[in-house]
C-alpha cells in the first residue's frame, strides 16, 4: 500500500535593508528557515549570488539533503545485510552550471568514507551504495546524476 507522507518548513526573508527589492543590491539575500521545534537554520544566496557566505545556501541544502539520504539509505541497508558500520563521513560535492539568469545541477558526487567493525566486509560494504543509491527519495526525486565515489578510510 503506498503512503503519503507530508513535510512543511517555513522560510522567512530577513534581507530588507530598508528600501525592499528597489535595486538588484539594494537587497539582502538572508532568510531563516525554520520548522515546528526544530534549530533554525540561517540562509542566504551563495557568494556568487552576492549572498551571505556565512550562512547555508540552497544549492549547499541540496547537496547535504542527498549526501544525507543516502547516508540514512545506507545505514539501513548495512543493517539488512548484517555489516556494523562504526564511522561515516561524506564529503560531497555538486556542479551548478548557470545560463544567463537560470541554471540547474549537472550532478553531484558523494564520497562516502565508511568505517567498519570487521573490515573483511569491505566488498559487501561497498556493494551497498548501490542499493542505498535506489531507496534514497531524494536522489530519486532529483534530474541529475548522484554518483558515488567511496573513499577508504585511512588507518
Amino acid at each position: 500500500m503506498a503512503a503519503a507522507h507530508h513535510f512543511a518548513v517555513s522560510v522567512e526573508w530577513t534581507g530588507n535593508r530598508g528600501t525592499g527589492t528597489s535595486a538588484y543590491r539594494a537587497y539582502g539575500r538572508q532568510n531563516v528557515i525554520t520548522g515546528q521545534g526544530k534549530q533554525p537554520i540561517d540562509g542566504s544566496s551563495a557568494r556568487v549570488f552576492h549572498g551571505d557566505v556565512e550562512r547555508w545556501n540552497p544549492e549547499e541544502l541540496l547537496i547535504a539533503a542527498l549526501s544525507e539520504c543516502h547516508m540514512l539509505s545506507y545505514l539501513h541497508s548495512a543493517v539488512k545485510a548484517g555489516v556494523t558500520i562504526t564511522g561515516y563521513t561524506d564529503d560531497a560535492t555538486g556542479t551548478m552550471d548557470q545560463e544567463g539568469d537560470g541554471g540547474r545541477f549537472s550532478e553531484v558526487i558523494l564520497r562516502p568514507r565508511v568505517v567498519l567493525e570487521d573490515e573483511s566486509q569491505r566488498a559487501l560494504a561497498d556493494s551497498l551504495h548501490r542499493e542505498a543509491s535506489e531507496n534514497c527519495f531524494i536522489a530519486s526525486s532529483v534530474n541529475f546524476p548522484v554518483r558515488h565515489e567511496p573513499v577508504r578510510p585511512v588507518g
